[in-house]
């Protein structure tokens, strides 16, 4: 019966549901984490009757013909990029993106990395880093008789020495911007690196053109919302149960055939 293993596809298929909205609800509190959305698609189907076949010699055509559908499967696990919640903390150098824009890392392999996850911390010898302590690209370095540091919306790093009036400028951010931030590959620790889907990154001075400017001591929090995983969560348990039913009926069908003398 192909129904036993339509609804097996079905039961996969709202099992990773599953597991998408539990990393999403595990990561509500994940400094600049995007929420996932599971995208189904069906599966090829069986032609028991062909569309559009002629039924006669006389040339008359089947209007509808018949279809089996063969079941679903996960065609992509998309990112919803959109804005969270700014949270104030008041601490220096917690920079947070308002609107496009990743914060560019350097890899211990190289390689550069994309964050929205602004939690930076200075090194040994003066340089922003990241909790991991990978360094912030462009590289900035904060002297170390700076008395504070203000990092303005277009993202320039000033510095106040003591003994001088005016605050003496370190450094400039920059952030860089994908056509599809979708098709950035996610490496963990809040860290994404670019792919032949997302694009090439385009970097820019917070700001500019496409470009979102710094909010200097906020973070930005996650993109979830505990209301719609929930909501999501129970729709993907009843489905997964219904296909469950699915299978139960399929089996009781061939217990009576099985039974028939």
């Amino acid at each position: 019966m192909r129904s036993l293993s339509i609804a097996a596809t079905g039961m996969l298929s709202q099992q990773l549901n599953v597991e998408v909205i539990s990393n999403n609800i595990a990561n509500m509190n994940t400094t600049g984490f995007k929420r996932q959305r599971a995208e189904f698609q069906d599966l090829l189907y069986q032609n028991m009757r062909r569309i559009g076949a002629q039924s006669s010699d006389a040339g008359n055509i089947i209007p509808a013909g018949v279809q089996l559908g063969v079941g679903v499967m996960t065609a992509a696990v998309y990112r919803l990029s959109d804005q969270g919640t700014l949270q104030n903390t008041e601490n220096t150098f917690d920079l947070a993106v308002q609107g496009r824009g990743y914060f560019q890392i350097q890899l211990p392999s190289g390689q550069t990395a994309y964050t929205r996850a602004g939690s930076f911390q200075v090194s040994s010898d003066g340089q922003l880093v990241t909790n991991n302590g990978f360094v912030v690209q462009p590289g900035i370095t904060v002297p170390q008789d700076a008395l504070d540091i203000t990092i303005n919306a277009s993202g320039e790093v000033q510095a106040s020495i003591d003994g001088q009036v005016a605050p003496q400028v370190v450094g400039q951010l920059e952030l860089a911007t994908f056509f599809n931030d979708a098709g950035l590959e996610a490496r963990g620790d809040n860290l994404f690196v670019e792919t032949a889907a997302s694009g090439a990154a385009s970097v820019g001075v917070p700001g500019g053109p496409g470009v979102g400017t710094i909010l200097q001591g906020f973070l930005e929090t996650a993109n979830v919302n505990p209301v719609t995983e929930i909501t999501n969560l129970i729709q993907a348990q009843r489905a997964y149960e219904m296909n469950s039913k699915v299978i139960t009926t399929s089996d009781e069908m061939m217990r009576t055939m099985s039974t028939l003398r």
